[in-house]
């Protein structure tokens, strides 16, 4: 299928582990190599054919919304507010579903950033997904290439792309980028208000319906300060001239 022209970028966390960095900002909006992490994934977004990014805002909530608005080039934003109640990632995305609608969708966090080799990982993303197959499709690195990477890896995967979780397992050489197409329809069908995507992954996984692509290049997970300066310091290797 061609890559999904919508997307919901999930910008609502309260980024306690960037602290002091999120003191007076969302995390969203701390920069990595001179642009906001939000502005890393929408452009990332936009180059894959996104045309419509629902964004979920709660802390600092007026502050995301401005740096959004002011903007400009694709994609347009539509805002999803969470500030009354946090509402994890499945929740984000059942509270959202009346923006999304039901046809795949990318959803992305905000602190995952990438230095590609090769076609464009979201293309090449939203061009495997099969309907037929798969009702969630993960962007996945191998472990070994993961940057800021603080666990033991997330998933095995095997030859056909299907996953499964590590669970008992010591280590495992798969680790989720932050990024997948996702029927938004599983979310809104899920019970309760809060909760995780992993919920609806466990039991894909089990049916044998959550599958992954791997990225071809080296994936920067920005979860703390000590991590984004590691990512600044990956950026400047990649764009200094050989």
């Amino acid at each position: 299928m061609s890559p999904p022209a919508t997307a919901m970028v999930l910008a609502a966390g309260l980024g306690t582990r960037m602290r002091p960095l999120t003191d007076d900002r969302p995390k969203a909006l701390v920069e990595v190599g001179g642009r906001a992490l939000i502005d890393h994934m929408l452009d990332r977004l936009a180059e894959a054919g996104v045309r419509r990014a629902v964004v979920n805002v709660h802390a600092f909530a007026d502050r995301l919304e401005a740096h959004l608005g002011a903007r400009t080039g694709p994609p347009d934003i539509v805002i999803a507010d969470e500030r009354t109640q946090l509402l994890e990632t499945g929740g984000g995305l059942k509270a959202a579903y009346p923006l999304l609608g039901e046809a795949p969708v990318f959803t992305a966090n905000i602190d995952a950033i990438w230095v590609e080799t090769g076609r464009s990982a979201l293309r090449s993303l939203g061009a495997a997904f099969d309907q037929a197959r798969m009702d969630a499709l993960l962007l996945v690195t191998r472990t070994e290439h993961a940057l800021g990477l603080d666990g033991p890896g997330d998933f095995f995967m095997a030859e056909d792309g299907r996953l499964s979780f590590r669970d008992e397992a010591p280590s495992a050489p798969y680790a989720f980028c932050g990024v997948q197409v996702f029927k938004p329809t599983l979310a809104a069908a899920e019970p309760g208000e809060v909760f995780s995507t992993s919920r609806i992954w466990r039991r894909l996984a089990v049916q044998g319906r959550l599958h992954g692509v791997l990225l071809l290049g080296e994936w920067m997970h920005v979860g703390d300060p000590a991590a984004r300066r590691a990512a600044e310091a990956r950026l400047r290797t990649s764009a200094a001239p050989t």
